[in-house]
């Protein structure tokens, strides 16, 4: 498959604005769509998207628009850059104006709350096109890292390989370094559930806990999720690669992650809808999918303590300290 001409990325987010900037830097034809008018005209006249991304300059080849008609218009790629609870109401308005056989990539992180599916499902079903259709985008990307252009690498996952490569060359620059998978499964399951782990270890920063409990929570949440991966038919190795290992890592240790973020403010004793407030009324994607991760595991039989305890401080008035204890004071077994 020859690489794409024109891209468009619906949803000018931190994420969305910085990976249309990577595709831009890549040389490529870039429209990014933006819901409000003024951050479409923001993006062509200052070059800038003051609300994600302070302080960072974007191309001059990127254009924007509010307009999701013409941002699609004769697009090979449409990368949807939505959060994952959000996704199959705004692909619903837009699966009319997607052209015929364009890639349509996942960069949302989750399993949505209603149907326990993964995002690529999602996009499948809603947009009605074989999974092969669709890729998706997972790593240790921290947006605005990487906005500012600090070296890190990612998976593009697509179970048509080509389609795969196709899109690696599109968003390869000096700074991003893509990598290729054929297991839509275990990188979207990683990628959902690094989050509620990074909850967890937020919560533990909050609780005053250091770098051994945070180092157990990563290991063992990656074993958790492991499991879940297996179960429903990933590759083990997956998730010791960068949709793995590497985004767990990235996002259980960096402030900039919203999820320990929020966890850590959990962990401090705020309420859930005080932390939301201090995020200035965003939810973490981990506070939602912690609960569809939890039915899921439970649908196929799968053990995953730390996300119990995550959806339990979350959503049942569980608070962190004794959270802990509970996951401490679980059955002695064999690792």
């Amino acid at each position: 498959m020859v690489r794409p001409e024109r891209i468009a990325v619906l949803g000018a987010g931190s994420w969305g604005t910085t990976f249309a900037k990577v595709l831009a830097d890549a040389g490529n034809d870039v429209v990014l769509w933006a819901r409000r008018a003024e951050v479409a005209e923001a993006v062509n006249g200052s070059r800038s998207n003051a609300g994600y991304l302070p302080d960072v300059r974007l191309p001059e080849s990127l254009r924007a628009t509010d307009d999701a008609a013409a941002a699609v218009h004769d697009a090979d790629v449409v990368v949807l850059a939505v959060p994952s609870q959000t996704l199959r109401e705004n692909l619903a308005g837009w699966q009319p104006l997607l052209p015929a056989g364009a890639t349509l990539v996942s960069l949302a992180k989750g399993v949505e709350l209603s149907t326990l599916k993964r995002m690529s499902e999602v996009i499948a079903e809603v947009a009605d096109v074989p999974m092969e259709q669709v890729a998706v985008v997972s790593g240790p990307n921290l947006a605005k890292e990487i906005a500012a252009e600090q070296p890190t690498a990612t998976v593009v996952a697509c179970a048509d390989h080509d389609r795969a490569v196709a899109l690696q060359h599109a968003c390869s620059t000096p700074y991003f370094r893509p990598y290729t998978n054929t297991d839509l499964v275990g990188i979207e399951i990683a990628g959902a559930c690094k989050n509620v782990i990074a909850l967890a270890c937020g919560m533990a920063v909050g609780l005053g806990f250091g770098h051994n409990t945070m180092s157990s929570l990563i290991t063992r949440g990656l074993a958790e999720t492991t499991r879940l991966g297996v179960a429903l038919g990933a590759d083990p190795m997956t998730f010791a690669g960068l949709a793995g290992l590497g985004d767990l890592v990235a996002t259980c240790m960096s402030p900039l992650s919203r999820n320990r973020t929020f966890g850590e403010r959990l962990g401090r004793g705020e309420t859930l809808a005080q932390a939301q407030e201090a995020a200035h009324g965003q939810v973490s994607e981990g506070v939602k999918s912690c609960s569809s991760i939890r039915q899921l595991a439970a649908r196929h039989g799968v053990e995953m303590p730390i996300t119990d305890v995550v959806h339990r401080v979350c959503h049942e008035g569980l608070q962190p300290g004794p959270a802990a204890a509970q996951l401490l004071g679980r059955e002695r077994k064999p690792e």
